[in-house]
Formats: structure tokens, C-alpha cells, sequence
């Protein structure tokens, strides 16, 4: 176990966190690695797509250039 973990976490928390990583066949720190790279991906999924950014005034005009009469 680290000593960052025992700070971050309460005696309950703790005895929880330990019984699921047993069930799991892990490590506490293997178990909380997982568990914080699963929770890092989720936000990264939920993170907003950047918008589209509008085209130059080039592209614009090309494209109305290219359109037929």
C-alpha cells in the first residue's frame, strides 16, 4: 500500500477498496492503478469535442467558385 493512498482514503474506504482488489485477485495498488486509469478514460470520453471551425475566406470563395451557375 502507498502512503498517498492511506491519506486520500478512510479506514472504511480502505478496508472496502482492499476486499473488491482481493476479490479481483490483485494488489491494492494494481486495484487503485485500474481503477483511477478506467475513471481518467471515462473523462476523457465525456470531455467535449472541440467545434468545427468555420473555413478561411480562400476555402469559401474556392467553393463558390467550384459550385455551378
Amino acid at each position: 500500500m502507498t502512503t498517498d493512498t492511506s491519506k486520500t482514503l478512510s479506514k472504511g474506504q480502505l478496508a472496502y477498496e482492499t476486499e473488491r482488489a482481493r476479490k479481483a485477485g490483485k494488489s491494492l495498488d494494481e486495484w487503485l492503478k485500474q481503477k483511477a486509469r478506467a475513471a481518467a478514460d471515462e473523462a476523457q470520453k465525456a470531455a467535449p469535442k472541440p467545434a468545427k471551425k468555420k473555413p478561411g475566406l480562400f476555402s469559401r470563395l474556392l467553393d463558390k467558385a467550384h459550385k455551378p451557375l
